[in-house]
């Protein structure tokens, strides 16, 4: 079975943690003891039902409020496919929380109160989406039980996201009219929305085709860990060199020839190893590790590609960068600790371009820093190169984590758009 990475997002009250719970209990994924606990939270709360949104909202604080502030992540599967999803925060102060989630999703929920329609945040958050990637987009007009399920609602919203998309990149976009609280069209069709003639948003995610998502043309793969198990007592062993990794990007075969970065010596592979044995051919998100025909220095941080299909190699990098720290602003010639794929080096903060505003997507070219949660194109320069792509074309060689020098806290996450 393959695996669907999915985050949701929304407004406050829009019922992003409900519509998990719903999709928790009506796929049978919820163990009787966590259910137990939930129905005596609910009446301990004086609530008349069982407020499925407490699974997923597990801190005290998010339960006082009624709403989500840190990504919470819940594995479920089905017969068809697993599934790892993030709830992630709608409030724009907990921005850096759903750049966190929904980094590494295939797909991503936007949630949209079907009584509201479509607000700032909605904006923010499909902006925030299309930012990072996210390859499918499904938008779940919710409580659509407070709206007598009215089909003039559903399209007035369809209209109106459609109309705001046409401004950001989407290549898949899907609406689904729902109630979470009732379950309508969550995990079974709904019987009290005939009009809508498209499938439940459990059908949907379980058939929505993510492997051509995956860069499989050009090969990548960050080299992790040397293994060389000199202390073996199996003879053959006692030579074994591999570089271990996860496979970024390409198809990688034994007999394939690959150049290594920084060296640009070519050789071949000659073995592939998995977690269980040899494999006849590695991709995207594999973890592997891989036998040369050559004996070359290969150490952590170093790239294998196609000698005629590299990655660039830069030194000075244009990206955009979520700012995640209060403790201090992101301001030309901060110097910081960057960490690329597996490779760590010092950075210093060129330029900012300007601060983007996520709500109105206007651009400030005079902000002078980025403060917590603020977005905005930096120019970087590195003291070692790194193998990089654009983030719109790999997002494991395009993105990157900043790191406080002092601390050693991640305070920033870029994504690549281009070197100089």
């Amino acid at each position: 079975m393959d695996l669907l990475r999915f985050a949701t997002a929304g407004s406050v009250d829009d019922g992003k943690s409900t519509l998990i719970g719903r999709l928790l209990f009506d796929s049978k994924s919820i163990f009787e003891d966590q259910l137990e606990s939930v129905e005596k939270t609910s009446a301990d709360r004086g609530e008349e039902y069982t407020n499925l949104a407490l699974l997923t909202d597990g801190l005290r604080a998010e339960r006082e409020q009624g709403i989500t502030i840190d990504v919470a992540y819940r594995y479920f599967a089905t017969p068809r496919r697993k599934f790892i999803i993030a709830d992630t925060p709608g409030h724009v102060q907990y921005t850096r929380n759903m750049v966190t989630g929904a980094s590494t999703a295939d797909l991503a929920i936007i949630l949209v109160d079907a009584r509201k329609g479509i607000l700032e945040q909605s904006r923010r958050h499909a902006f925030l989406t299309t930012l990072l990637q996210v390859p499918h987009l499904v938008v779940a007009i919710n409580k659509m039980d407070l709206v007598e399920y009215d089909q003039g609602v559903y399209e007035r919203i369809v209209d109106e996201f459609t109309a705001f998309a046409s401004k950001l990149e989407v290549t898949d976009m899907t609406f689904i009219p729902i109630s979470a609280l009732h379950g309508d069209n969550v995990v079974q069709r709904s019987v009290n929305m005939p009009w809508y003639e498209g499938s439940s948003l459990l059908h949907h995610l379980e058939h929505v085709h993510i492997a051509s998502d995956r860069n499989l043309i050009d090969v990548r793969f960050p080299v992790q860990y040397v293994i060389r198990p000199h202390a073996s007592t199996d003879p053959e062993l006692h030579d074994y060199r591999g570089y271990a990794g996860q496979v970024a990007g390409g198809v990688l075969k034994p007999g394939d020839e690959v150049v290594h970065l920084p060296s640009g010596l070519t050789t071949t592979i000659t073995h592939i190893d998995g977690p269980r044995g040899p494999v006849d051919e590695a991709y995207a998100p594999m973890s592997v590790t891989l036998r040369l025909a050559d004996d070359i220095d290969i150490s952590r941080g170093d790239m294998i590609a196609r000698p005629h299909n590299r990655p660039e190699v830069a030194q000075d990098l244009d990206a955009m960068v979520c700012w995640m720290t209060p403790d201090r602003p992101l301001a030309p010639r901060s110097k910081l600790i960057i960490k690329h794929t597996t490779r760590t080096a010092r950075a210093l903060v060129k330029d900012l371009h300007y601060r983007l505003d996520v709500n109105t997507l206007h651009r400030d070219d005079q902000a002078g820093a980025l403060e917590l949660n603020e977005i905005g194109r930096v120019s970087l320069r590195v003291t070692q190169p790194l193998f990089v792509d654009d983030y719109g074309r790999n997002r494991l060689t395009g993105g990157f984590i900043l790191i406080d020098e002092a601390t050693n806290n991640t305070v920033g996450a870029g994504m690549i758009t281009g070197t100089r």
